[in-house]
């Protein structure tokens, strides 16, 4: 029979500008598990950017063709939440970009 062990204690990572992994502010409490690759090409943070920022957009635009709709408080709420993850990670890669692009702006 297996014996199952606890996982070691989790050690927060310390925000540095110099860590290639950057949290997303979207992740859900203390113990991040997604994040950016920061160091990732130029183009490829661009599409991630996008496909996330797009993706709500439709939905939004949409949404907004439709008639009127009739729901729940708590189902506004969870579809809010579920636009503000999608765009949160958009905007902190876009901000990745515009540190990488000042810093070469900087070293230029």
């Amino acid at each position: 029979m297996t014996t199952l062990h606890p996982d070691p204690p989790y050690e927060k990572p310390t925000p540095h500008p110099e860590n290639r992994f950057m949290a997303l502010t979207s992740n859900c409490d203390d113990m991040p598990t997604l994040f950016v690759d920061t160091h990732a090409s130029l183009d490829v943070l661009y599409d991630t950017a996008h496909y996330r920022i797009r993706a709500v957009t439709q939905v939004l635009e949409n949404l907004s063709m439709r008639g009127s709709i009739d729901c729940e408080s708590f189902i506004l709420s969870d579809f809010a939440l579920l636009c503000a993850i999608p765009l949160r990670d958009g905007c902190d890669v876009l901000d990745v970009i515009g540190r990488r692009l000042r810093a070469r702006s900087a070293a230029n």
